[in-house]
């Protein structure tokens, strides 16, 4: 239980630092300087106003200074980052893949919001993270007793990283082939390809994470989110274009933990 609460306070606060990501990254900001100010007025944050939840909840979700609203993305980041390192840790406790997987979520968490807002996933979070992911899933091969080196983990996220770019990067140019090319479709407000160029990398990352076989659960899982919020953006909207990434990252946290129950169903007779 007090592992619990000490997991989630410190996940509150690295919630609070991807809120500055997501908001920095896009404008092409630094992450560490300066200090927090409020996007409206510009003025400092004092320390004793940038608690998580606390905060926000004792301002009224207000800036102390200019009385503007503050985005409920902050809280809503600084919980759902608490409550997913909550759960790593009930699933993997304070051991590699906790730490593993913890970089693994904070990437996830920043490309769905910079993504819903902006409609790109920053090359910071998807191209580092495919680096980053790489590493450490190599450092998951090496064993002390006896000192030997386990390739496995090494190929398993390189060809996470080929197949999950890959079968997007195709999936992506057949549509692009058949819709624009032979049914001679026009393209919609200057969109000339169906696949972003950061879906690619971001499944590429996730890949590099999980593996070949989690990035192609992911693959598929991904447009049963993605369809229901792709009708009612349609019917309402009028746009056929949605951010991949929310749904993909979705996609991917089910797979990180329920990959194995899901093969089972589809396989199972």
């Amino acid at each position: 239980m007090i592992g619990n609460i000490i997991v989630f306070l410190f996940g509150s606060m690295v919630g609070s630092f991807l809120n500055v990501c997501i908001h920095r990254m896009p404008l092409g900001e630094s992450i560490v300087w300066p200090r927090s100010r409020c996007p409206k007025c510009n003025k400092k944050i004092p320390g004793y106003d940038n608690i998580p939840f606390i905060s926000y909840i004792m301002l009224g979700g207000r800036c102390r200074f200019c009385k503007e609203k503050i985005s409920f993305r902050y809280f809503l980041v600084e919980l759902l980052t608490a409550i997913m390192f909550v759960v790593l840790y009930q699933r993997y406790g304070l051991s590699y893949d906790f730490f593993v997987f913890m970089f693994f979520i904070c990437s996830l968490i920043v490309a769905t919001f910079v993504d819903i807002k902006h409609r790109i996933i920053p090359d910071e979070i998807s191209v580092g993270g495919i680096i980053l992911g790489f590493i450490l899933s190599s450092i998951r091969g090496f064993s002390l007793e006896p000192f030997s080196y386990n390739f496995q983990p090494m190929l398993n996220s390189f060809l996470g990283i080929i197949v999950g770019g890959g079968i997007i990067y195709l999936s992506g140019a057949l549509f692009d082939l058949v819709y624009f090319k032979l049914l001679k479709k026009p393209p919609v407000q200057g969109e000339t390809t169906s696949m972003g160029g950061g879906d690619v990398k971001l499944l590429a990352m996730m890949g590099a994470f999980m593996g070949w076989q989690k990035a192609v659960l992911v693959f598929f899982l991904a447009p049963f989110f993605g369809a229901v919020i792709g009708i009612v953006n349609l019917v309402i909207k009028k746009d056929h274009t949605i951010p991949y990434g929310p749904f993909l990252s979705m996609a991917a946290f089910i797979s990180l933990f329920w990959s194995d129950k899901i093969i089972f169903l589809i396989f199972a007779r």
